[in-house]
């Protein structure tokens, strides 16, 4: 009897298969025995079911910002005393800009120049102004400062919103590029 048993049991363990079932059952075991007895806090492993109900929130709310990085002071722009601001420029160029009915591209650019760098200028002499999709300025500049010396103003057209980049040229400011949206 010892024999056979013996022979049984060397058989059954150089099998691959019995050993791969072997190690099976003792796993799922192991598996059982963990869920069903509690953990040290009394507690057994619970796994909560389904989508959570509310926002998962790993940081308390009231505590501050904790970020390594704020955002940018917002930045101050140089102004000199007696020189436009540059709302003020942007709004001259703006009026100069729809301006162009009845009025020759010799003298649509002469009076786009006062307010203009010389960069653009030069792309504007060869443009016609009777291509200008607008023709009167509807609202008020809204001014976004970018650095001290570079800004953009939006002031809204009849037909879009003219982009002006502003920048400082010569101790003032003045228009150094143009786009148009539509609205």
């Amino acid at each position: 009897m010892r024999r056979a048993l013996e022979r049984l049991v060397v058989g059954l363990f150089r099998s691959r298969v019995w050993v791969a079932v072997v190690l099976g059952v003792a796993v799922f075991g192991i598996i059982v025995v963990g869920r069903l007895v509690p953990g040290p806090d009394g507690a057994g492993d619970e796994v909560p079911r389904g989508a959570p109900v509310g926002p998962l929130v790993t940081i308390d709310p009231t505590t501050g910002d904790d970020g390594v990085v704020s955002p940018p002071p917002q930045p101050s722009l140089m102004v000199r005393p007696g020189t436009p601001a540059p709302e003020t420029v942007a709004r001259a160029f703006a009026s100069a800009w729809v301006d162009h009915q009845d009025v020759s591209a010799e003298d649509w650019h002469a009076a786009l120049r006062p307010y203009s760098t010389t960069a653009l200028a030069g792309k504007l002499s060869g443009v016609d102004p009777a291509v200008v999709p607008a023709s009167r300025v509807t609202g008020e500049p809204a001014l976004t400062p970018y650095a001290e010396g570079f800004a953009e103003v939006a002031i809204p057209v009849d037909s879009g919103r003219l982009r002006l980049r502003m920048v400082v040229s010569a101790d003032r400011w003045l228009v150094d590029g143009v786009d148009w949206e539509r609205a």
